[in-house]
């Protein structure tokens, strides 16, 4: 039955999106998915009732479709679908308002809109989870739970509770997979694959945007959040990772109520970043402090939350010794050494105002995907560069010469890391709330010293060693295999089993125009030396008719060799 049920489901489920993209002008995609027989995309336009997309929408829609085109731009439109398609939808457009490379910028503010609270699930389903999850009575986990949530979201919602430890009971949140979300997402994600596929088989111009790459993005994404020892983990990174910083905090993880679909962590009873400034905390420590952990995390520790949102910071402490917490750490980012070193070579050469060294950061850390004209790129760099960099440091938007150089790289062929392009995300939600705390507030400036102390830490005595010791190790390994690898190679010449092949890339066509030029004369030659017979047989006619047909053929083929030859050449450019 499940066979039958799904497809079924999925079939309701385009219809659905259908409809949707209808009611909000976007009729013209329908059509040119092949999803209604539509007459053409000017039809639905001009014709207020567009009864061709009635296959799919009612009139209504349809007619509210042609309204709103005309009147909302075709970004707030999208967020609008987005809003209407549900909870994976709305994560999609969360990870696209991330990738500034492939997004216009309208469309961007728009996603970042995008807010995915939802109405609460029953208490008694809530329940059943977190039994069915822990395997336990939720009695003999926690002393009481609060039926009622501190907050709804697509993918869980958040209960207050007190849990039973060795220490006695200690008051926690406990986060709640909703029921069913698991199927609905994948559900989602399948017929999102197959719609990415289909928009860019279909729209070719949809290709700039990286449909199948975004829809790869969100699959990974949301497998992720769907995983609550994901979220646990990190949770656990961050606290020793800050072990040091008593400004900042995260919230402890209590194992022994965490699973796959539940998460128990510390309750931090503190206050929202606004109410804690109507309160009388110092806008300006509560921004630096905000501001110092995130460049922590992103340049020191390669590890950093991807959502740092006034609504996931907590304020703790007194007015005088202020703490931060952060939670909802199911989302986070992740830059490698290499990239993490890179990151902070494009910071250090911001700085410095060095556009050079600029551009050698940024062409490091792409990926190339054709042929770069270095001299062209690196003159884009700098007049990119030129209009952020020319301004006084506090007035330099930092997420915005990121957003700007990332689009450079692109349209040079440059594929750029996504964990990269979330920093200037972050970096774009860290500007806002900085300058919300403190409109002085200079982010260049305040990252001057932790970048100069980065770089100091790179080139130190310990860490100059240890990349010596590690290249060292790796020449020793290669001079231990070298002399095996030469035996080896003189063996098989002694026995005279050595061979070498080579491959010249034009030879094959070579050969081919060698084929068709050695037909073209033999048959030519057959076609002359039959007419010149029948001419000296006296059958004047046929012999004429042979040697036309003779010129004719080499006439053909002549054009045919030049036409294939200059579509090659097209093709080799």
């Amino acid at each position: 039955m499940a066979n039958i049920v799904q497809p079924a489901r999925d079939l309701g489920r385009i219809a659905e999106i259908c409809r949707v993209l209808v009611r909000h002008g976007f009729g013209e995609v329908v059509a040119r998915l092949g999803l209604r027989r539509a007459k053409s995309p000017e039809s639905a336009s001009s014709v207020p009732e567009s009864p061709e997309l009635e296959t799919v929408a009612s009139a209504d829609e349809v007619r509210r479709g042609n309204r709103e085109r005309g009147e909302i731009s075709a970004a707030v439109r999208l967020r609008l679908v987005i809003e209407d398609l549900g909870p994976t939808f709305v994560k999609l457009g969360q990870v696209a308002s991330t990738r500034p490379d492939v997004v216009p910028p309208d469309v961007i503010t728009e996603l970042r809109k995008l807010q995915d609270a939802v109405p609460p699930v029953a208490f008694t389903a809530i329940r059943e989870q977190i039994e069915r999850s822990l395997s336990a009575s939720m009695s003999d986990l926690f002393e009481s739970i609060d039926e009622h949530p501190l907050a709804a979201g697509s993918i869980a919602q958040v209960h207050r509770a007190r849990l039973r430890t060795d220490e006695g009971s200690q008051e926690v949140v406990v986060k709640v997979q909703r029921p069913g979300i698991v199927d609905t997402m994948a559900s989602d994600l399948s017929l999102l694959h197959t719609f990415a596929a289909l928009v860019e088989r279909a729209i070719p111009e949809s290709r700039i945007y990286s449909p199948v790459g975004l829809v790869q993005q969100l699959d990974h994404a949301i497998s992720n959040e769907l995983d609550f020892t994901v979220e646990a983990e990190n949770a656990l990174q961050f606290s020793q990772n800050f072990q040091a910083h008593p400004s900042l905090k995260f919230p402890l993880v209590y194992r022994q109520a965490s699973g796959k679909q539940v998460v128990t962590l510390e309750y931090l009873d503190g206050t929202k970043l606004n109410q804690a400034v109507a309160a009388g905390h110092s806008g300006k420590k509560l921004a630096r402090a905000i501001l110092e952990g995130v460049l922590k995390q992103i340049f020191e520790d390669g590890l950093f939350h991807a959502d740092p949102h006034p609504g996931n910071a907590i304020v703790l402490g007194t007015r005088e010794e202020p703490v931060v917490a952060w939670v909802d750490l199911g989302m986070v980012g992740r830059l490698g050494p290499r990239l993490r070193d890179l990151a902070v070579d494009v910071m250090f050469t911001a700085l410095r105002r060095d556009y050079l060294g600029l551009a050698d950061a940024i062409y490091a850390i792409g990926s190339p995907t054709r042929k770069i004209d270095r001299h062209a790129f690196e003159a884009e760099v700098a007049l990119r560069a030129e209009k952020y960099l020319g301004r006084p440091l506090k007035d330099i938007q930092l997420s915005g010469l990121i957003r700007d150089l990332v689009q450079g790289a692109t349209q040079f062929g440059l594929e750029i890391p996504t964990d990269f392009t979330l920093v200037g995300k972050v970096l774009v939600t860290l500007e806002g709330v900085g300058r919300d705390l403190d409109p002085d507030l200079d982010i260049l400036a305040e990252a001057r010293p932790i970048i100069f102390d980065l770089i100091c830490r790179r080139y130190s005595p310990e860490r100059l060693g240890n990349e010596l010791l590690r290249r060292l190790e790796r020449l020793s390994g290669a001079t231990y295999n070298l002399p095996r690898q030469l035996e080896e190679v003189l063996y098989e010449l002694r026995l005279g089993r050595l061979s070498v092949r080579t491959e010249d890339p034009g030879l094959h066509a070579a050969v081919d125009r060698t084929g068709r030029r050695l037909f073209v004369g033999l048959l030519s030659s057959a076609l002359v030396l039959s007419g010149a017979w029948l001419l000296s047989r006296g059958k004047g006619q046929a012999g004429t008719a042979l040697f036309v047909a003779c010129g004719l053929l080499v006439a053909f083929l002549g054009v045919t060799e030049t036409l294939f030859r200059s579509r090659r050449s097209r093709k080799d450019r």
